[in-house]
């Protein structure tokens, strides 16, 4: 018989560690969790460099407030989601200022932004921008219980503590997405169950 694997520690081992000051459980947690919050933040806003910075700034918040956030699950990945999440909006909320900023200058004063062309070039980006033009017709509540469920792969109980509320509400929450996005598309798989490809070389090895 081969040599067993050790037993890894659980989250809840490790955050305990980490509220403690220990970088190195902190580093084990991020490496168990990143791709995952990564591809998050990339489905929620179809950019690969902005899911970048949004992970960067959740682990961020998550070191910040170790010594004040208790688990309440096994994982801490329901947690990291729910800042995802938060950060997303505030994210977009800042993008929807800028450009209203950019439309009131001077065409002649707004230079292209070269990161953003190169980004309208990947095929995956424009891909997933399709993908959000639907996605963001659902309401907030909604989003959030499609993003978490289905492409988070969360259980709806997971789900109920990202998001704070009872395990009914998410599956009413993404029963009602669910029946959107069929009436927008014609086609329920279009969005909801949506698992496309990423390329080689990308972070986590599964975007949806």
């Amino acid at each position: 018989m081969g040599a067993t694997e050790p037993d890894r520690r659980s989250d809840a081992e490790l955050w305990t560690q980490v509220a403690r000051d220990d970088p190195s459980a902190f580093g084990e947690l991020f490496e168990r969790h990143a791709d995952a919050v990564y591809n998050h933040c990339f489905r929620r806003t179809g950019s690969w460099s902005t899911a970048e910075d949004l992970t960067s700034a959740v682990f961020l918040d998550a070191w910040r407030r170790r010594r004040e956030v208790s688990l309440t699950t096994e994982s801490l990945l329901p947690w990291l989601l729910a800042v995802a999440n938060n950060d997303v909006r505030n994210q977009q909320r800042a993008l929807w200022r800028r450009r209203r900023l950019i439309a009131k200058l001077p065409a002649a004063v707004v230079q292209p932004d070269p990161a953003d062309e190169t980004a309208e070039r990947v095929d995956d980006e424009r891909a997933m921008q399709r993908i959000l033009r639907v996605f963001r017709k659902l309401t907030p509540d909604e989003q959030d219980a499609l993003a978490l469920c289905v492409w988070a792969e969360l259980s709806y109980a997971d789900a109920a503590v990202a998001l704070g509320v009872p395990v009914g509400t998410v599956r009413s929450r993404l029963a009602r997405a669910r029946q959107q996005l069929k009436r927008l598309t014609g086609d329920q798989g279009a969005v909801g169950d949506a698992r496309p490809t990423p390329p080689n070389g990308v972070r986590g090895g599964t975007l949806l």
